[in-house]
């Protein structure tokens, strides 16, 4: 058996009885499946009797289990809050494997023993829960009587039948598929592998550096055509490069706040710097808000950010001051506008009387409904667009996932209308009235030095919206995506295609800003901007040269 015969050869078969089962029994202590792994690759070599390695392996895993009944009827719930037990199993499985518990008894405690991830938490919330010690121990023994055999037995089967020639390549292989198969027992686990499968087939979950690898190719291209590989950070002579990259919010609302025409779309909001310490911005905030008359909730997000990077949704001051800890950079503190959100998407070339809406895109907050019986997590990997975000859900709501939700009752997973973070992304054109283009087109015609970008708007109701009544957000620039892209009814190539269009438009109306005297961006400054530098050319000394 190769190598890893000479071994059993030299050490196994040269080692007593003893020392075998205690190696085995002490094994099960450390990993259950290694441990049954290693017993049938000791039978399979000769080293050791299928009887001896069985019982050794038996006895090693009973006398595991009954240690974490008995933890747990010791040190109660106390051990759950422990960081140690959170890291190997968190709240939701426990709250899982309590009703578990609670609905089948000590039938629970055997079927745990088959399903991946329920062991540790069904054993301690027994003792826990005080079940029965002699009740717990039968059908411990069943279960085990079952696992244990069919463990050994196929391992010592697989290692003679299929991997006598290489005995390492079958301890290796076999660990990993049993591994496997114990993992994908469990319900949730086969349903997490379900959402990553979709994020791999479906393109609009793809990682953005491989959905826009044809798209940068694309504006390289477009450099080379033009002959001005950087034309598209012109496009916004006001904003930094363009809103290229690390373009400040707070610069963009105060051009907002120039125009008259905007202000009465604009929310209410404030910046707290870094160089405070977390306590001294929390009492700034504070401050800030009673002065603003602003209450929660409110919108944390970083003063420099992008796709949703940051941005928290803050309804309580421990929440808030929770968010300061966390913050890297000045945030804006910001008045948060129920409602409906949309994007729309605008440019107009210079010289232009009017401009045009490129794509509205309507975003919707998933929700999933209570049945009365499925905890939160549940109902998310049950959803078959919600479980390939899964994760970023579960984050999102962990203080929650274990809560059953009502029968009809309605859970909103997120309330942030961005797609990376889960927001449901649709093609918006329905929305387009001449109220609504008219009202964009008279904000942006009095931004002097603004041609190409998306607004991210709320409203009371869509109807509100298309008759012009509406919240900004934010106003991004030149990188800004026409997120209507991502809408289940379009396919890859009418996404490449909607982009390709928005990037050519960039470079021609960056183009026609150089020609009116814009001052261009090198490409040694978007480099430098990419990694936290900042371009020579100011953005308010550029639009005044541009204008």
């Amino acid at each position: 058996m190769g190598e890893v015969q000479q071994f059993f050869e030299f050490y196994a078969m040269g080692a007593s009885a003893s020392i075998l089962f205690a190696v085995l029994f002490f094994g099960t202590f450390i990993s259950e499946d290694a441990a049954c792994i290693l017993a049938g690759t000791l039978v399979a070599s000769g080293a050791m009797s299928f009887q001896l390695a069985l019982s050794a392996c038996f006895l090693g895993i009973f006398v595991g289990d009954v240690g974490l009944y008995w933890l747990g009827r010791g040190f109660g719930p106390r051990l759950f809050e422990t960081t140690l037990f959170g890291r190997f199993v968190s709240k939701s499985t426990i709250a899982r494997a309590s009703g578990w518990l609670q609905k089948r008894g000590a039938a629970a405690i055997f079927l745990s023993r088959f399903v991946a991830g329920f062991r540790l938490p069904t054993y301690v919330l027994a003792g826990a829960l005080k079940v029965s010690f002699p009740r717990f121990a039968f059908f411990f023994l069943v279960a085990a009587a079952i696992w244990t055999p069919i463990l050994v037995g196929s391992v010592a089967f697989a290692q003679s039948m299929f991997f006598s020639s290489n005995a390492l390549i079958g301890l290796v292989a076999l660990f990993f598929a049993i591994r496997l198969v114990h993992k994908y027992s469990s319900w949730r686990n086969r349903r997490l592998l379900v959402g990553r499968i979709r994020r791999l087939t479906n393109w609009e979950f793809w990682p953005l550096w491989v959905f826009y690898a044809p798209v940068v190719v694309y504006i390289l291209w477009l450099g080379l055509r033009f002959r001005r590989p950087t034309a598209f950070a012109s496009a916004n002579p006001a904003i930094l490069a363009g809103g290229f990259k690390g373009e400040s919010k707070n610069d963009i609302y105060r051009l907002l706040a120039t125009n008259e025409e905007a202000p009465g779309h604009l929310l209410r909001y404030f910046v707290v710097l870094n160089q405070l310490s977390a306590s001294e911005r929390l009492s700034a905030a504070e401050g800030s808000m009673s002065a603003a008359g602003l209450g929660f909730p409110v919108v944390v997000k970083p003063d420099a950010g992008e796709r949703g990077a940051g941005v928290e949704i803050v309804r309580n001051r421990s929440e808030l001051q929770a968010a300061f800890e966390s913050a890297k950079q000045p945030v804006i503190v910001q008045e948060f506008a129920a409602g409906v959100e949309a994007s729309v998407f605008y440019y107009r070339f210079p010289g232009e009387d009017r401009g045009r809406i490129f794509s509205i895109t309507e975003k919707r907050f998933p929700e999933v409904i209570g049945d009365g019986n499925s905890t939160l997590e549940e109902l998310i990997l049950k959803d078959p667009r919600a479980v390939a975000m899964a994760e970023k859900y579960f984050e999102r709501n962990a203080k929650q996932l274990s809560r059953v939700l009502a029968t009809g009752e309605r859970f909103r997973l997120i309330d942030i209308g961005t797609h990376s973070r889960g927001a449901i992304f649709l093609d918006g054109g329905h929305l387009l009235t001449p109220e609504l283009e008219r009202r964009i087109d008279a904000i942006c015609r009095g931004l002097v030095g603004f041609n190409f970008g998306r607004f991210d708007l709320r409203a009371d109701s869509f109807d509100a919206f298309k008759a012009g009544q509406f919240c900004i957000i934010e106003l991004n620039g030149v990188t800004s995506e026409s997120t209507n892209i991502y809408d289940p009814r379009y396919t890859l190539l009418d996404a490449y295609r909607i982009l390709f269009r928005q990037w050519r438009i960039a470079f021609e109306v960056g183009l026609a800003n150089i020609a009116n005297g814009a001052e261009p961006v090198s490409v040694g400054e978007l480099i430098r901007l990419t990694f936290g530098g900042q371009p020579a050319v100011k953005p308010r000394e550029n639009a005044e040269q541009c204008a």
